[in-house]
């Protein structure tokens, strides 16, 4: 089956075929969440050679646990996020002392931005990425879920095996401690007219 015929259906059932044998839904699949893991990874690792290892590690997990998904107990995603997560704590906790080269954090740009524009853009994303790698782990990857990936409270309380209100209070502190980071640089990071 075409992969355009398979973009309207959802996560499980995508996991389900391929469990059945039909690899164009691992296609689907990996399409669609591909990046996202990607995306996470590399917000909080902030190494791309290191998030393309994470993100290809959680999906052939996710591969290998296809025949005995049990749909409805967990949302693909989900789960593939939490995967993620895991596997970044993981790699932070073994090079703990060391740190991320944070030149090698390409941020996305507009499709012709000025070159002033895009040296302002890159220069704001290292200083996120410094601001972040500064937070506690638990801090970070609960930012990273919220701010940048977009995900409910109840999603990545599900993601941390913690409570909701953990997660509000871990986004809260992290928040509060990243614009304690970030305000001495307001003017330097062009924010003073925004």
């Amino acid at each position: 089956m075409p992969y355009d015929a398979m973009s309207d259906q959802d996560d499980d059932s995508l996991l389900a075929a391929y469990a059945a044998g039909e690899p164009s839904a691992a296609r689907a699949l990996t399409l669609r969440l591909g990046p996202k893991a990607f995306g996470h990874a590399l917000r909080m690792l902030g190494d791309r050679a290191e998030a393309e290892d994470v993100a290809q590690e959680a999906l052939l997990r996710l591969w290998r646990a296809a025949p005995g998904w049990r749909p409805g107990e967990a949302k693909v995603s989900t789960w593939l996020y939490r995967v993620v997560s895991n596997l970044c704590i993981d790699r932070m906790r073994r090079r703990r002392g060391g740190f991320a080269d944070i030149d090698a954090v390409a941020e996305p740009q507009d499709p012709a931005p000025s070159a002033a524009a895009a040296m302002q853009q890159t220069t704001r994303g290292q200083a996120l990425q410094a601001a972040l790698d500064a937070l506690p782990d638990r801090q970070k990857q609960a930012v990273v879920l919220r701010h940048i990936e977009g995900l409910s409270n109840p999603e990545i309380a599900d993601i941390m095996d913690i409570g909701v209100r953990a997660v509000e209070s871990l986004t809260a502190r992290g928040r509060k401690t990243l614009e304690g980071l970030l305000a001495p640089r307001r003017d330097e990071l062009g924010y003073d007219d925004d």
